[in-house]
């Protein structure tokens, strides 16, 4: 289970984020409905800002490994952002 906490100045919160979910994300993250749909709703936003770029594909066959991987390391800090006004997101495992 992957658990992120959140702590804000008035705020304090964890959320734990089961394997099953991150999976079923994973899913509808690289399904080619989701990836249409993400092109066109930055196409817009891209285009007033002059960019040139286009979202790469997200492959389930690439992120379902990295998951079943992640699952062996049980308590490894992925991520610990402390910001300058006290906010602090942590994820792990």
């Amino acid at each position: 289970m992957m658990h992120v906490k959140v702590k804000a100045k008035d705020v304090r919160f964890t959320i734990p984020i089961p394997y099953s979910i991150l999976n079923i994300v994973i899913s509808i993250l690289s399904s080619k409905i989701f990836q249409q749909n993400l092109n066109r709703w930055t196409k817009e936003h891209f285009e007033r800002k002059k960019l040139d770029f286009t979202l790469p594909l997200i492959e389930k066959n690439t992120l379902k490994p990295i998951v079943k991987e992640l699952k062996k390391y049980k308590g490894i800090v992925l991520v610990d952002v402390k910001a300058k006004d006290g906010t602090e997101v942590k994820v792990r495992l």
